[in-house]
């Protein structure tokens, strides 16, 4: 009968368990970082097309109020939250006449927009929404001296004060604050 015997060289030898889980925890740790490192990005990506989102919202609405109030020869005061203009030729049927609100009516389709309607306050005309989740809205007017109007016949400047918020499940909500510049009526007289 032969035997054979191996013989281990020390140079060949495997990792110990120690050196096992110390890899295993600076594999973890450098895991972890790059993870919380892609989250992070993704939600700053998130919080970015947020914000992208109102910005384009709230710039169409402005140029398309804009655009209505310097052509308008008239202003009806329906509160903080709702104007009507008189726009001559640009809504012939409903009486040249534009509402721009914000629905706070809560359940509606159209909850928390800010929208135009052709016709005055009360018309049940289909609305234009430009922004969603409005989350305040004031109309300020002032007269042609920059002083707060407080009648119809006295307002020759108009401005807008608004708050958006985007809310997302897996980021913080996005807030926008805007003040809009003071919109003329060029065609309106006052007294």
């Amino acid at each position: 009968m032969t035997t054979t015997t191996i013989t281990r060289s020390k140079t060949r030898r495997g990792f110990t368990l120690a050196e096992v889980i110390v890899g295993s925890a600076i594999g973890a740790f450098i895991l972890a970082g790059m993870l919380s490192t892609f989250l992070m990005l993704g939600r700053s990506g998130t919080n970015i097309v947020s914000y992208s989102t109102m910005d384009a919202q709230t710039r169409r609405a402005l140029e398309e109020f804009a655009q209505d109030v310097r052509m308008a020869s008239n202003i009806t005061w329906n509160g903080d939250l709702s104007i009507t203009l008189t726009v001559p030729d640009n809504y012939p049927a409903n009486a040249n006449l534009v509402t721009y609100a914000w629905d706070t009516t809560a359940g509606s389709a159209t909850y928390h927009h800010f929208f135009r309607k052709p016709g005055n306050d009360a018309a049940t005309t289909t609305r234009t929404s430009f922004i969603r989740n409005v989350t305040s809205l004031r109309f300020l007017r002032y007269d042609r001296l920059n002083a707060t109007a407080t009648t119809d016949a006295g307002t020759k400047r108009i401005q807008i004060n608004m708050t958006i918020t985007t809310e997302n499940r897996t980021v913080v909500a996005a807030t926008d604050t805007t003040l809009s510049a003071s919109f003329v009526l060029r065609n309106k007289t006052t007294n």
